[in-house]
């Protein structure tokens, strides 16, 4: 099985993700640094920043909702702020990773699981999965802003460094000075750069809603396991028809 896909199944990180912390050097293979695109066995011992993970062996795959606070790096990672440590504080299984991330000075909506395969699809550009924000900037919005910012930006993509033009996006404005927006793509810091373009600085920002997933009924700091019809309906928006198995977590 090729590394990546290891890591995937084990619910860690999306296979992007995974080639990320290889390239990184953040992935040991029985003790030696892993290198891209590398073969490994069900019985190779592989760490990520010094913790073992293991595949995804049957059992109940969960999903859930939590409202990120700003401060809270999205890392599992056993460091200060990190989203491990708040988790297990909350007694929540370590074995469950975010899918995608939210940068520490952000709020909202953090999708956490075991289940690899729907992390992947969820990551997945191609797949044009929609998340929504509430952000607020440093100055008045205008007309011109919120067009040019619906219409495409150019912007530097934070992990390859290279220019990229932002996909169309959905944006309105709620106030002076906040707006809400609507994107099918994950960028690094995608938002802040597309502002930044404009001259504007973001001074807030809060996701949410991923999918048919939002906040409601979350305060700051909370988790849940999403609903029956939450998660169901999200499979389906995946691809994959419904629960797993029959399985899932429950209200």
């Amino acid at each position: 099985m090729r590394l990546n896909k290891y890591i995937s199944d084990a619910g860690c990180c999306s296979r992007r993700e995974a080639d990320r912390l290889i390239e990184a050097g953040k992935i040991k293979v029985n003790g030696q640094t892993a290198q891209m695109g590398m073969q490994v066995k069900q019985d190779d011992i592989v760490e990520i920043d010094g913790r073992r993970i293991k595949p995804y062996k049957g059992g109940r795959k969960v999903i859930y909702a939590f409202y990120k606070p700003e401060g809270i790096i999205t890392t599992m990672a056993d460091e200060p702020d990190s989203l491990a440590q708040y988790l297990r504080g909350k007694g929540i299984d370590a074995r469950v990773y975010p899918v995608g991330r939210l940068d520490k000075e952000s709020c909202g909506l953090l999708l956490l699981t075991n289940d690899g395969d729907l992390m992947n699809s969820i990551l997945k550009t191609s797949n044009n999965h929609q998340k929504e924000y509430v952000v607020k900037v440093n100055k008045d919005i205008t007309d011109e802003f919120i067009k040019g910012m619906a219409a495409g930006v150019e912007i530097t993509d934070g992990n390859t460094g290279k220019k990229v033009v932002t996909r169309r996006c959905t944006v309105k404005r709620n106030g002076k000075r906040t707006f809400t927006i609507v994107l099918r793509q994950g960028l690094n810091r995608q938002i802040r750069r597309m502002c930044g373009a404009f001259g504007y600085e973001v001074t807030s920002l809060k996701r949410i809603r991923i999918m048919n997933v939002n906040l409601n009924g979350l305060k700051e700091g909370e988790i849940r396991p999403l609903t029956f019809e939450e998660e169901k309906r999200l499979r389906e928006l995946c691809g994959f028809g419904g629960k797993e198995n029959g399985q899932g977590s429950q209200n």
